[in-house]
């Protein structure tokens, strides 16, 4: 049995608690929460952009701690899950390495590069894994794109466009904080910079152009640029109509086949999707069948994955320190794109 403390009970926590109670061979076995209430099971004040909203929980059984460094330090846990904000990601990774905990942490894997590089050095001198959560992979409709380009399903990947926008959050208090949060590119975007590394490979350079709201990009449209040529398109950023909270969709060429998918959340007169829909060279069109639109299942997904590679303690190719590492490094090279006004080497 692989014994897990989560360091932080908000929104992801609640979720990666929720979804752990789905997968065998795993125990929550301790939580970190500075909030007194949340730490005795009162989760009514939590909330997100999707899946459930917090109720009262029974805790009983779980070791709680206010202290972080008192929960790294439990000898009963084999793995540290950290839900807390970005600018705490790389010191208490490090931390919980070091302490010889494997460490699944929440995207992104840092701030700054700098930081990422760090965490990754830590889990290879510990001999610990080191899994980043960018669940977007998990998602059935971006699980099918993978596996079908990975497998070369439908021939080569000739490119794509990604989209993902938001409303303004205005629920998060720190969200446009570069040294907290780091605004649309780091907390929304991120998500497709990891997806396109994956698929497509490190680009040479970006070429984004966007707005600003104080010192991160607010919306933007970025060119990433591969030798040789492949068309590689991203959008995302926020809007301030708050009657839709969430879109995401891609449009992904391959040499037989179009993949086409679109989601957009509207909850106040019903979502808009175009489920996802394979366009053939042949003229004929196919909707494969998915599963589950639950959202909270690719987190069980995600996590299932997380618990296979612990159980083997072998890094997971989706779920790779140096796979989120080069994502956001693709981010900062976005913003300085933004503010260059121009092409950027990556």
């Amino acid at each position: 049995m692989i014994r897990v403390g989560i360091a932080g009970i908000g929104f992801m926590g609640m979720i990666h608690y929720l979804a752990y109670r789905k997968i065998r061979g795993v125990k929550v076995a301790a939580l970190c929460e500075q909030d007194a209430a949340r730490l005795a099971g009162d989760w009514r004040t939590i909330k997100g952009n999707f899946g459930p909203q917090g109720e009262m929980m029974d805790l009983s059984g779980i070791a709680r701690y206010a202290a972080l460094d008192e929960m790294i330090a439990d000898p009963n846990l084999d793995a540290i899950d950290v839900c807390l904000p970005p600018s705490w990601h790389a010191k208490v990774a490090i931390a919980a390495l070091k302490a010889g905990k494997h460490v699944f942490c929440e995207k992104p894997i840092a701030l700054q590069p700098a930081d990422a590089n760090r965490m990754v050095r830590a889990a290879q001198q510990s001999g610990k894994l080191l899994l980043i959560g960018h669940v977007l992979p998990f998602f059935p409709e971006y699980r099918f794109a993978y596996q079908a380009i990975a497998g070369g399903k439908y021939g080569r990947l000739l490119g794509g466009h990604f989209k993902r926008v938001i409303s303004d959050p205005t629920w998060l208090p720190d969200f446009y904080n570069p040294q907290k949060v780091g605004g649309p590119m780091l907390d929304l975007h991120v998500h497709d910079a990891h997806f396109i590394r994956l698929v497509c490979g490190m680009p040479k350079a970006v070429h984004s152009s966007g707005t600003m709201r104080g010192e991160v990009v607010e919306r933007f449209t970025t060119q990433f640029l591969y030798d040789p040529p492949r068309m590689v398109t991203a959008t995302s950023g926020v809007i301030n109509q708050q009657g839709r909270p969430f879109t995401h969709a891609y449009e992904i060429y391959l040499e037989g086949a179009t993949l086409f998918f679109d989601y957009m959340a509207l909850p106040k007169v019903g979502d808009a999707v175009t489920p996802l829909t394979v366009l053939l060279s042949n003229g004929k069109v196919e909707r494969p069948k998915l599963g589950s639109g639950d959202p909270v299942d690719a987190f069980v997904a995600e996590l299932t994955e997380v618990v296979r590679a612990l159980r083997a303690n072998k890094p997971s190719p989706l779920l790779a320190g140096e796979l989120a590492r080069d994502a956001l490094v693709v981010c900062q090279k976005q913003t300085e794109s933004v503010l260059r006004g121009r092409a950027v080497k990556v």
